[in-house]
This record gives C-alpha cells, sequence and structure tokens, in this order.
C-alpha cells in the first residue's frame, strides 16, 4: 500500500496515500480501534455547513483571504453533498468533545484544497479551516443543524404519510362497529374508525411535540470557542455566519445567548430526544394493538387482516407473521433504551464542556433514522393493506355481555350485573337472559341495546 508522511505536534505518522486526512485523524484512528459506530454522516454534512458558512463570514471580517475562503467553501458543497463521505471514519468512541472529528474536517478540507492548488501547505486545517472556531461550539452546533435537518427531512415527511394512511382507514371504517376492550376484556362497543382515530391522533400530539422540541435545537453556541468566552473570534462572527446558514436551511436558526450554557449543558437534546420516545411509546402501542387485532387466523381476535409479505415459520408451512410489527416493535425499545444514554450523557457536563457529545448525537441521529425508516416500511408493506372483518367484528358485538352497559340506566346497576353474569354463566345471551326474567319486552331490550346508539 502507497503511503505518505504526515506531521503533527507529536511527530510524524504515516497515511494510506489515496486518503485526505491528516496526522490527527489518522492518529484517532489508531488509537480509538472501538467498535463499528462511526459518526454520523448527518453530522460531518453539518459540519460542512459550518465551515463554510465560517470560512466566508471571515472573509466578509477580512480575516481570511477570499481565495482561500472560495476554495473552502467549493469543497465543503461537495462534502454536504456526500461526496467526500469515505473520508470521514471515525469512532464514535473517541475524545468526548468530537475534537477528533472536527479536525478530521479541517484536515480533509485543507487537503483537498491543497491538493487542488498544488500547494502542499497552502491552506492550513487549524488556522484557515478551522479559523473563529473550537471544536467545543462547532461540534455542538453541529450536533443540533444534523438533527434539525435530519428531523424535517426524514421523520415529519414520514409522520405525515403515517397520519394520511390512518386518516383514510378511519373514514372507510367509520361505520364499522366493532367491541371495545379495556384490560384486555370486553367493554362497550365502538367503531373501527373510532379506533383508528385514537392511533391518529397519537401520531398528531406526536408531531407537535417533535416541532416544540425542536425550538430549542435552533439556538446554536457558535462563536462561544473554548469555554464560552469567544476567544480568538471576531464578536461579528457568529451571528453573520448563522445568518448565512439560516439562509441557506430556510430554518430559523438564531446565536445562543448565553454560550457557557450552550458548551456545558445539553438538556434541549434531552427534551427533544423525550420527543421521540413519546413517538415511540405510541408507536409501540398503536403496533401492538393492530397485532392483538390481527392475531389468528383461527384462534386469535380475527378482527383484521395484515399483508402477506414473507413466510412466516422455517418449519410450520402456511405460517404467516406479522414481521414489520415485530421490526416497528423492536426499534421502540431502541429508541427508549437511547433515550436513557442521552439523559445519563447530558448530565456529565463537567464544568463548561459536555464530554459525552459523540454518543448524544449517535444515539440521536439513530433514533431517528429508525422510527422514520422502521414507520415508512410499516406504513407501505402492513398499515396501508390492513383490512377490518367485519363478519368477526360483527360476532364479537352481538356475543358481547357488555351491551348491558346500556341498560343499567333502565333496570339498575345490580340487576345489569346480575343479568350479565347469569348469561356468562349459563352461556346464553344477554338478551335471552333479560327476556325470561321479564325487566324488558323484546322490544325495548332491543331499543335500548342498539350498539348503534352507544357509539
Amino acid at each position: 500500500m502507497m503511503e505518505r508522511i504526515e506531521s503533527d505536534t507529536l511527530g510524524e505518522i504515516r497515511i494510506a496515500a489515496s486518503k485526505k486526512w491528516g496526522a490527527q485523524t489518522q492518529r484517532s484512528l489508531k488509537n480509538f480501534p472501538i467498535g463499528k459506530e462511526k459518526m454520523p454522516l448527518e453530522l460531518i454534512q453539518a459540519f460542512g455547513l459550518i465551515k463554510k458558512a465560517a470560512a466566508l463570514t471571515n472573509s466578509e471580517l477580512e480575516l481570511l483571504d477570499w481565495d482561500k475562503a472560495e476554495a473552502i467553501s467549493d469543497v465543503c458543497d461537495e462534502l454536504i453533498w456526500g461526496m467526500l463521505d469515505e473520508e470521514f471514519p471515525l469512532s464514535v468512541w473517541q475524545t468526548g468533545s468530537g475534537t477528533q472529528t472536527n479536525m478530521n474536517l479541517n484536515e480533509v478540507i485543507s487537503y483537498v484544497c491543497n491538493e487542488e492548488k498544488q500547494q502542499k501547505n497552502w491552506l492550513h486545517p487549524n488556522d484557515d479551516v478551522n479559523k473563529s472556531q473550537s471544536s467545543n461550539d462547532t461540534f455542538p452546533t453541529a450536533m443540533q443543524i444534523a438533527v434539525v435537518l435530519k428531523v424535517k427531512e426524514r421523520l415529519l415527511p414520514v409522520l405525515e404519510k403515517v397520519k394520511e394512511t390512518l386518516a383514510g382507514l378511519s373514514d372507510v371504517y367509520k361505520d364499522t362497529l366493532k367491541i371495545g376492550r379495556t384490560h384486555l376484556q370486553d367493554a362497550t362497543p365502538m367503531t373501527f374508525g373510532q379506533e383508528i382515530s385514537g392511533w391518529l391522533t397519537m401520531l398528531e400530539y406526536n408531531e407537535r411535540m417533535l416541532n416544540d422540541a425542536l425550538k430549542w435545537m435552533y439556538e446554536l453556541p457558535l462563536g462561544g470557542t473554548a469555554v464560552g468566552t469567544g476567544l480568538n473570534t471576531d464578536p461579528d462572527f457568529p451571528e453573520k455566519a448563522i445568518q448565512m446558514m439560516k439562509r441557506w436551511t430556510n430554518e430559523p436558526f438564531v446565536q445562543k445567548e448565553n454560550k457557557f450554557h450552550g458548551l456545558s449543558s445539553k438538556d434541549q437534546f434531552v427534551f427533544f430526544h423525550g420527543a421521540l420516545k413519546a413517538l415511540a411509546a405510541n408507536v409501540m402501542k398503536m403496533a401492538n394493538d393492530i397485532r392483538w387485532l390481527a392475531s389468528g387466523p383461527r384462534t386469535g381476535f380475527s378482527e383484521i387482516t395484515l399483508p402477506a409479505n414473507e413466510p412466516g415459520s422455517s418449519i410450520m408451512p402456511g405460517k404467516v407473521n406479522p414481521t414489520q410489527i415485530e421490526a416497528l416493535t423492536m426499534v421502540c425499545v431502541q429508541v427508549m433504551g437511547n433515550d436513557t444514554t442521552v439523559g445519563i450523557a447530558a448530565s456529565q457536563g463537567n464544568f463548561e464542556l459536555n464530554v459525552y457529545m459523540p454518543v448524544i448525537i449517535y444515539n440521536t441521529i439513530q433514533s431517528i433514522t429508525l422510527l422514520a425508516d422502521s414507520l415508512d416500511s410499516f406504513n407501505q408493506r402492513c398499515l396501508i393493506g390492513l383490512k377490518a372483518d367485519k363478519k368477526q367484528m360483527k360476532q364479537y358485538v352481538d356475543r358481547s355481555l357488555m351491551l348491558v352497559t346500556a341498560l343499567a340506566p333502565v333496570i339498575g346497576y345490580d340487576r345489569a350485573s346480575q343479568c350479565a353474569k347469569q348469561a356468562y354463566e349459563q352461556s346464553k345471551t344477554l338478551k335471552e337472559v333479560v327476556l325470561s326474567s321479564g325487566l324488558l319486552s323484546e322490544k325495548d331490550f332491543d331499543k335500548y341495546t342498539d350498539p348503534r346508539k352507544m357509539v
């Protein structure tokens, strides 16, 4: 393998000639051979926005030559569009400030610029690409930008699709009667459309929660540099750079007023991931409802049918399982676990800097990605093909003893309870017991226990 020699303050180090990173990136690769989890590319692309804005702002403030700023900006465009993804190989399990990833960006950008300029030391990774910045303010800024863009571009659009499917199903089955269930026991009647509307409203609330939580991500700590004081940064730098990124992304990013808070605390990630956990909880509940209602086909509830996507068993011929639901609910469990990690990591903001930032952004991006991907798959391969078995639903309604609830105001709670108990013990219908007791005529019984009047 062809190699080249690069150097930093610790001396020389060999790097594969085909790679565009520098000495600090290579040392990180060597010193942290831990796991297979890599820094999310969403974070790298957000960093590209920051480096581009920083270069152009520094040029505007006459702190960086225009030709250097333009070169950095052009490489950042390549980076943002994913054209340099293979140059960012660093592990999540590195320094807790993410410094090595920031330097990975600085080194790749400077290397590409120097390569194009055909001058090895024309652009310096620290003096030029990292000008007016520190890992301590750029890494959390990139974290927040990455979350905002990922949620807006991926998760919220998928949620909208699922809501559309549920709204359609709720309308289709708005008049389809079924028995309600509480405590896994028979309850009073409802329509299937009403049941689905509960799932729909859960996701509508989750959407609002996510949008509410995002507003705390818009306050960027850029300009705080090492500890929040803004040392080595022009006072106008953060506002100008953030305004650029606001225009480019069409997102309402603003400068964080207290950068000491911005560097040391990650409370906005705890709050935001709590909204992801709330979504996971509601999705888990909805998915399990659907799984129960589709149980069978002969010995379960069998009130709905789901698409048969693949064989379900290696030993039982003809078996079909709710696999999309199983994948979705496993994702929900993972997200709930990630929430614990984010919460604990955010509590570790020792003095002026949180040093658990890589694991916070890794888990947050993973949660967003898994929820979006699994909900999209669940919607396409399960929810859209969901169908109600109206005959089975009607049989359950007709057999239910909880129709007696409508009789309580007429014959009294105690008598109604006795009738339900007798019907159950004697395997009779509620109507048979009530009529034989002489409590009501058949006409009155039918009038009071009409399921359609109960929904």
